[in-house]
């Protein structure tokens, strides 16, 4: 018995140096990481020194607005400062938020609410706001019309992003807003992406809310067609309208670069 005991002891204390030491090696990891970023900071702002002619910028950018809303602006960045490359990268909305966390992304740009959990690491700001439209194609009984009222959203097939996604939060709160429950809306067909969802509605399946900088040549050629919604179709008195924030997310704490202050 007391043999038995002494094993069982040994055997608490052999767990409790396994479990010291896994603690000891996350610390270490916490801390590499930190040291890591600082060597990268340190080389960073000696690049800077050239007046910006050579370095790197991390973005992490959402489908939407990387696709449509970021192209003109890298374009117009690179014209300002050709030696910077810039590395964007296209995820959602969670996947931004916990690289700009560990350091994969130097800014994030996405069209939905930050995480609560993540509030206190990141700082958020609107830099802009694009107009949302409800968009149909020509097969569909709205195309000769030009406008709809709150009534008639609830009477036609819907076209989805994905639960979610910051476009489909962003609709559903602002028919919140409007007096409307969105599980009211009769959704024929569920898509990842704005392009799948413009081809299906360009053939007739349905409406769909997107925001008007994806449906400009669209528009433009006839294909899809704007209508703006109203309390009336009879000498409206009010238009109703739909933005999406383009939202700039970095990280709280981390010495901003002057590339990214850029």
């Amino acid at each position: 018995f007391s043999s038995r005991r002494r094993h069982t002891r040994l055997q608490g204390d052999w767990s409790s140096d396994v479990c010291s030491s896994d603690l000891a090696g996350e610390l270490l990891q916490v801390e590499a990481q930190k040291i890591l970023e600082l060597v990268e900071l340190t080389a960073q702002n000696l690049r800077e020194l050239n007046n910006l002619q050579r370095g790197e910028l991390k973005i992490g950018s959402s489908l939407t607005v990387g696709n449509y809303w970021l192209p003109s602006k890298i374009s117009y960045f690179k014209q300002q400062y050709p030696g910077i490359d810039i590395n964007c990268t296209l995820a959602n909305a969670e996947e931004i938020f916990s690289g700009i966390v560990n350091g994969s992304f130097d800014l994030g740009l996405v069209t939905g609410e930050v995480s609560p959990s993540l509030g206190q690491s990141l700082v958020a700001e609107v830099i802009a706001q694009d107009l949302v439209t409800i968009v149909v194609g020509q097969a569909h009984a709205w195309f000769q019309r030009d406008r709809i009222t709150l009534a008639d959203l609830t009477t036609t097939p819907w076209v989805m992003r994905e639960s979610g996604s910051g476009s489909r939060h962003m609709f559903e709160q602002t028919l919140q807003g409007w007096g409307i429950d969105p599980s009211q809306l009769a959704i024929s067909l569920i898509l990842t992406t704005s392009e799948m969802i413009k081809a299906v509605v360009e053939g007739g399946l349905g409406a769909a809310a997107l925001p008007q900088s994806t449906v400009r040549l669209e528009l433009r050629s006839g294909a899809l067609k704007a209508l703006p919604v109203v309390d009336q179709l009879e000498q409206p008195q009010r238009v109703y309208e739909m933005t999406q924030p383009v939202i700039l997310v970095r990280h709280k704490r981390r010495f901003r670069t002057r590339i990214s202050r850029e």
